[in-house]
């Protein structure tokens, strides 16, 4: 493992033009063409055997829809019956944890990468990654952006369009820029108001 690598693999700041990571980089471009641009066409056994070999777990029941992107795939960690659906963008500099049961909109991003505030370090090109962590049963609305460095708890909804800029807790809904809770789920059949077989309408 180079300087680089390892920088990154510690939460420190690295230089990502780096041979090692471009090599890391072409492996990458390589397995998510193959996934986006066959995905259709090839077996359902196919296009988990590309997700296995892009990213770094994946638990059984696992669904993408392609587009899909990341930077890496092997610092991305999907909990068993996730469904990820069109045009997701995680940027993985750092580990992206999702936990099982988890529901991801379209066009949802998930970010580790973040850069100096100061300009000439900006310029010189440094960089470092946060980890970002989903919990299980949450469910991120479409066009949500989850900045470096947030966990967001078990069975939370962000609604859509939401940026999440530091840690939810479990079990809430939050919406909005920046996105903050505005009240707290209850339980499954427990939902306030809602009689017996009725499901509350999507945030």
């Amino acid at each position: 493992m180079g300087d680089n690598e390892r920088r990154m693999s510690a939460g420190e700041w690295f230089l990502p033009d780096d041979p090692e990571l471009a090599a890391a980089t072409l492996r990458r471009i390589e397995l998510c063409a193959q996934f986006n641009n066959a995905a259709a066409a090839l077996p359902s056994e196919r296009r988990d055997a590309i997700l296995r070999e892009l990213l770094g777990s994946v638990g059984e029941g696992v669904r993408i829809r392609s587009p899909f992107h990341c930077d890496f795939g092997r610092h991305i960690r999907i909990g068993a019956g996730t469904f990820v659906n069109f045009g997701a963008v995680f940027l993985d500099t750092a580990p992206i944890t999702i936990g099982a049961q988890t529901l991801i909109g379209p066009n949802v991003q998930l970010l580790t990468p973040t850069h100096p505030l100061d300009p000439a370090l900006r310029r010189a090109g440094w960089e470092r990654g946060l980890p970002v962590t989903l919990g299980d049963n949450v469910w991120l609305g479409g066009g949500t952006i989850v900045c470096p460095g947030v966990t967001i708890g078990a069975d939370t909804v962000v609604g859509a369009g939401s940026v999440v800029v530091k840690d939810l807790p479990a079990g809430v809904l939050a919406v909005g820029n920046p996105a903050r809770v505005v009240r707290t789920l209850g339980r499954a059949g427990s939902a306030p108001g809602l009689p017996d077989g009725d499901v509350p309408d999507p945030p």
